[in-house]
């Protein structure tokens, strides 16, 4: 069973309305919102990254899907597995506890499973934070919204090209795939204007076909108005190649919101110091995702981001 498998047969065990037809990356309840995720060695992951950029990132994923729906983190759940290595677990233990301090996020509670030695671990976190006056779904997206990124794309998936080559390489793209940044302050100010928004965690033109899955449109995307990091363009390149690669990367943790037409964030809101905020594309009627350069109109790439399959 492939993720979508699985999603689709969850769907009919979740069938609250907090659940939100298992169409968003939260659950809405009470004021309170609610999200998971897991990282696993191996996938989410290098075996030997440092242990406590494994907890920072542990913490920071799941606080960026707060952020994507303009919640304040509150507290947090974990779900930690012990293999006997007291060293890399009181390490990852202190990325944890940095994170959770950055972030404002107080850690509640939890559980504890041992597993034997050498075993790839899994990791989990329940992050819950306070909903705001808004807390936009994927769903929301009308024809004619135009579609706006908070962030850059492709820094992780380039640093973790890096690790690939040579395991012990360092810099700005290695920064952005094991220790990512939720854009909290300009998830808080989007999401009371953004008709939908989430963030961009398994590659923006997977992330963005489920926004307009959910939405019931299409989106076209203008591929030269990605923004990228000048760390990725000097390792990557500015072609057509690099930004397709960056669009498909994953990891990047980028806010993607759909905005009424007229509005320009940059100019109607007080938002924090970003990067980048920049329109990429819009929303239009019909189904499709279609994209398009400086050259004419792009083919899809055959992988759109990463989706979990079973090995």
């Amino acid at each position: 069973m492939d993720e979508r498998g699985a999603i689709e047969r969850l769907r009919t065990i979740a069938t609250s309305s907090a659940a939100r037809g298992l169409a968003d990356d939260v659950a809405l309840i009470d004021g309170l919102v609610l999200t998971h995720d897991s990282i696993a060695e191996g996938v989410h992951y290098r075996p030997g990254d440092p242990a406590e950029s494994v907890g920072w990132k542990l913490v920071a994923v799941n606080v960026s899907d707060l952020a994507a729906k303009g919640a304040a983190p509150l507290a947090a759940l974990l779900s930690l597995t012990l293999s006997g290595d007291d060293d890399w677990e009181t390490r990852f233990l202190d990325g944890v506890a940095e994170a959770c301090a950055a972030f404002g996020l107080a850690l509640v509670g939890g559980d504890t499973i041992a597993l034997p030695r050498g075993t790839p671990r899994v990791l989990g976190l329940t992050a819950i934070g306070r909903a705001g006056a808004a807390t936009p779904s994927r769903a929301g997206g009308q024809a004619g919204n135009r579609l706006w990124l908070v962030g850059t794309l492709g820094d992780s998936a380039a640093g973790l090209a890096q690790l690939v080559d040579h395991p012990d390489a360092s810099g700005p793209l290695v920064d952005a795939y094991r220790r990512p940044q939720p854009w909290l302050e300009a998830g808080a100010a989007l999401a009371r204007h953004a008709t939908a928004m989430m963030d961009v965690s398994d590659g923006l033109l997977l992330d963005l076909s489920r926004m307009i899955a959910a939405s019931g449109c299409g989106a076209t995307v203008d591929l030269d108005a990605l923004p990228l990091s000048l760390a990725f363009v000097e390792a990557r390149g500015d072609d057509r190649s690099a930004r397709l690669f960056a669009a498909t990367g994953g990891d990047d943790y980028a806010l993607l919101a759909a905005l009424p037409a007229e509005m320009d964030p940059r100019l109607s809101l007080c938002l924090p110091c970003a990067p980048s905020i920049v329109c990429i594309g819009s929303l239009v009627a019909g189904s499709s995702l279609s994209l398009a350069d400086a050259e004419g109109p792009v083919r899809l790439p055959e992988h759109l981001g990463h989706e979990h399959r079973a090995a």
